[in-house]
């Protein structure tokens, strides 16, 4: 029996963190979103024609974005791209997203729908933020920014069936997108890095829509479209 929790009857879902990818109906396209910083220094690899390893380095980056990512991957076969899964339909696409390529993830999910024909179902994942010594996952307003930039690019090219979770989500960006830049940098996860001489990093990664990097998992890879 489907579970309440599950959003299996909308198109667009949301949930939170590692735990999401068991809550969640399976979907064809899982996108990470773990904007500090995990997404936004693929995004930036990505767009220099380079690739990530889903190694201990990507785990140093940020342990929960790629734990969650790594997670996604090995629910299906090996990925080589959007165009390879037409011979393994339960196979998702796992695509890396923040606010930096929220349209251009946006763009791929709606191509991905048009080349399969049908209604493509779409998890939206916000990592969120892992305590030290083992607290519990934290909320990160970055990360729900980052989502909800994603799924408000979504509703623009016609893909808004959400569940309520994924439309409050693309509500907030909508209400709070001329605040990005303050709210990232005075938010818990921006202070941190700004005590670490990392500012510049988190203001880069409040850049709404400046990549057309699309990141994808291909097993233990991360590419570019």
């Amino acid at each position: 029996m489907a579970s309440p929790f599950d959003q299996s009857r909308y198109q667009v879902r949301l949930d939170w963190g590692l735990d999401a990818l068991a809550r969640l109906a399976p979907a064809d396209i899982v996108v990470v979103v773990d904007v500090l910083r995990f997404s936004s220094t693929v995004i930036d690899v990505v767009e220099r024609g380079e690739e990530m390893m889903l190694d201990d380095a990507a785990f140093a980056v940020s342990l929960n974005g790629a734990r969650v990512a790594a997670a996604a991957a090995a629910a299906g076969p090996d990925q080589t791209g959007p165009h390879a899964v037409e011979d393994e339909p339960s196979a998702p696409v796992v695509l890396l997203a923040g606010l930096r390529n929220a349209s251009a993830v946006a763009q791929a999910i709606a191509d991905e729908q048009e080349r399969r024909g049908r209604r493509t179902s779409i998890s939206i994942i916000p990592a969120g933020e892992l305590g030290h010594g083992g607290a519990p996952l934290r909320f990160a307003v970055e990360d729900l920014l980052g989502a909800g930039a994603v799924i408000d690019a979504l509703t623009t090219r016609g893909i808004d069936h959400s569940s309520p979770e994924a439309a409050t989500a693309g509500e907030a960006f909508r209400g709070l997108r001329g605040a990005v830049r303050h709210l990232l940098t005075a938010s818990g996860s921006g202070q941190e890095l700004i005590e670490k001489d990392l500012r510049s990093d988190v203001v880069r990664a409040a850049e709404i829509d400046a990549s057309e990097a699309v990141p994808i998992v291909r097993g233990a890879r991360i590419v570019g479209i």
